[in-house]
């Protein structure tokens, strides 16, 4: 079933972001006066069309397949023009004309993100604070002198309200200087500042979560332990655990959260451990021994249970009222916002490509269709404002593939139209086809790099 939900939040996600991708080609095109002869989404066998009553006739089809889309226009290069519409002929426009056209699709992606992020805020997005949890030694968060329920406020000159925009942040933050100045305020209220060096730590180096590196975690208050479900043979299963078990200790150790139960069984794959539990009022000791497995690249020790809190009422409440608020703003602030996010990530992907160049992050993180479609089905399972974000996200980072200089993407045929103004002619047919097999090319070996992630990832 999670399959198919994702199958079906994919297909309808990416019809979406090509739909809105195309329509600003097409857009764009009839208002310059250009004739169009067909407006696509999908691929393979056509389940709708329309043709318009208008004299152009303009076909509109949705195929099978939403993988793609294409918006055709009058071409003296792919088929014979009339003499009395060569005039609307796309090939026959000036060249600043025939720019406008190829950016507009790139163009309505990011507006598209400026205005789903807008409209999150306007409507209000769930959030929790950014209190910090008692930082590991050896960490370069404890090195900063990070304290337990510090509140990170800002990293260097830039704000931050929620754990999600600390997490961006610090990213962003890192990839124009490694040494941050992370500003917090403490439990007794006081302000302060943490430096954190993150100089010899590749973040990007490997596909691992690049934040749990910096040694920072958010803290939780304590609550117990609870099995939500235990996956079938697995080791847990084989031992006797079950789901709604409640975990008293380990090995002894009395557990403050759920995160020091995953820590202390990811660190002893192959080491035969002792769960207390509790069920059904009555406590009973089992062992178990983590078998190796990987988690994001990382050699980890696994029980094959997934795991969730339980807290009292009183607690819960407690706790609702202390970790999560909802960041809404009202239109102006909300569309400033939406502007102010999406070319910050923007300009994050462009930083992280950069990288991907110079190798100083792995290609190990570039993702594919496999994985959209996974979160895809996640987002549309949390809710319509996680699948909006998620649509959002992918949106400007089409925005971004597309303004890129490669031949065969928008940005290549920019880059023609800027040579053809310099030079006064367009670049010859020669050139064209090299470049076309070149950016086939990279294009190529892009997708096999991200399908090739995503089925490692699927394995894993």
């Amino acid at each position: 079933m999670t399959i198919l939900i994702s199958i079906l939040a994919f297909s309808v996600a990416i019809a979406i972001l090509v739909g809105i991708h195309e329509f600003g080609h097409f857009w764009v095109a009839r208002k310059l006066g250009i004739k169009i002869i067909r407006f696509a989404i999908g691929f393979g066998t056509p389940i709708w069309t329309y043709k318009s009553k208008d004299k152009d006739a303009t076909e509109y089809v949705l195929a099978a397949i939403p993988l793609g889309g294409y918006v055709k226009m009058l071409d003296e290069r792919e088929g014979d023009v009339k003499p009395e519409e060569r005039h609307r002929a796309f090939n026959t426009q000036p060249v600043w004309k025939r720019f406008l056209v190829v950016l507009a699709g790139p163009m309505f992606n990011f507006l598209f993100a400026i205005a789903a992020f807008a409209g999150m805020h306007m409507s209000g997005i769930d959030s929790m604070h950014p209190y910090v949890a008692e930082a590991q030694i050896g960490t370069a968060a404890k090195q900063a002198g990070f304290q337990l329920k510090d509140k990170i406020t800002a990293i260097n000159s830039v704000d931050t309200e929620s754990a999600t925009q600390v997490r961006l942040t610090l990213l962003n933050e890192y990839m124009k200087d490694p040494r941050l100045a992370i500003h917090v305020e403490t439990q007794s209220g006081q302000k302060a500042i943490r430096n954190l060096d993150l100089t010899n730590i590749p973040l990007l180096a490997d596909e691992k979560d690049y934040f749990d590196k910096t040694g920072i975690s958010f803290w939780r208050p304590p609550h117990q332990t609870l099995i939500n479900q235990v996956i079938k043979d697995g080791v847990a299963e084989k031992a006797g655990i079950k789901a709604g078990d409640i975990i008293s200790s380990i090995d002894g150790i009395k557990l403050k959260t759920s995160e020091d139960f995953i820590k202390y069984v990811n660190t002893h794959a192959n080491k035969e451990i002792e769960i207390l539990v509790e069920r059904n009022g009555n406590k009973k000791t089992i062992l178990v021994t983590p078998k190796m497995g990987e988690i994001k690249g990382t050699k980890v020790g696994l029980i094959g249970v997934s795991i969730g809190r339980k807290f009292s009422d009183s607690d819960l409440k407690d706790y609702r009222s202390l970790m999560f608020f909802v960041r809404k703003a009202p239109f102006l602030e909300a569309m400033k916002s939406g502007v102010v996010q999406t070319w910050d990530m923007s300009i994050m992907t462009l930083k992280f490509m950069g990288r991907l160049i110079t190798g100083k992050a792995s290609v190990k993180n570039i993702s594919g269709p496999i994985t959209i479609a996974n979160y895809a089905g996640k987002s549309a399972l949390i809710g319509f404002s996680a699948f909006f974000s998620l649509l959002a996200i992918v949106s400007l980072s089409l925005g971004v593939l597309n303004l890129l200089p490669i031949p065969m993407l928008d940005g290549g045929h920019l880059m023609y139209y800027v040579i053809e103004m310099i030079k006064g002619s367009p670049v010859s047919e020669r050139v064209e086809a090299i470049g076309m097999r070149v950016g086939m090319s990279l294009v190529g070996v892009l997708m096999v790099v991200a399908i090739f992630n995503d089925v490692g990832r699927l394995i894993n």
